[in-house]
């Protein structure tokens, strides 16, 4: 079975949504009204709605890291995910976790990086090199 995500969360400015998610993480913006605009988040579709962002606390244990939970974001092939990285850093984003590998030489090694948009909504992106082994145990 394919298919695509589709994940609506709250924003509180939807210019400076379309700021970040349009320019800095390079989505392309769907369909909007004055209280919504939707974007394809790399083949996926996000929906930012005005409102208050939902509540996070550093509570999710992975590895010997704190993370953000909720969290929600991408997996992508690890060329792509060194590009988005790219992007990011130059953007000046202020990372939760910097870009790096995690559990490295071990079933799952991947490459991730934690950031918040403009909104406090947590944001996780991991690489990896075969995407076959993104649930290998």
């Amino acid at each position: 079975m394919q298919s695509i995500f589709h994940f609506a969360f709250n924003v509180t400015d939807l210019d400076r949504a379309r700021q970040f998610y349009g320019n800095v993480l390079g989505c392309q913006e769907g369909r909007s009204t004055d209280t919504w605009v939707d974007f394809n988040f790399v083949g996926h579709q996000i929906s930012l709605h005005l409102g208050q962002p939902f509540v996070t606390a550093a509570t999710g244990h992975v590895g010997d890291k704190l993370v953000p939970m909720p969290h929600f974001g991408l997996i992508l092939a690890l060329a792509d995910w060194k590009a988005m990285a790219e992007r990011l850093i130059n953007a000046g984003t202020q990372f939760v976790l910097v870009p790096q590998v995690r559990f490295e030489g071990q079933p799952g090694e991947q490459w991730t990086m934690f950031f918040l948009d403009p909104f406090g909504n947590p944001i996780e992106i991991k690489g990896f090199r075969d995407l076959e082994a993104v649930y290998a145990t």
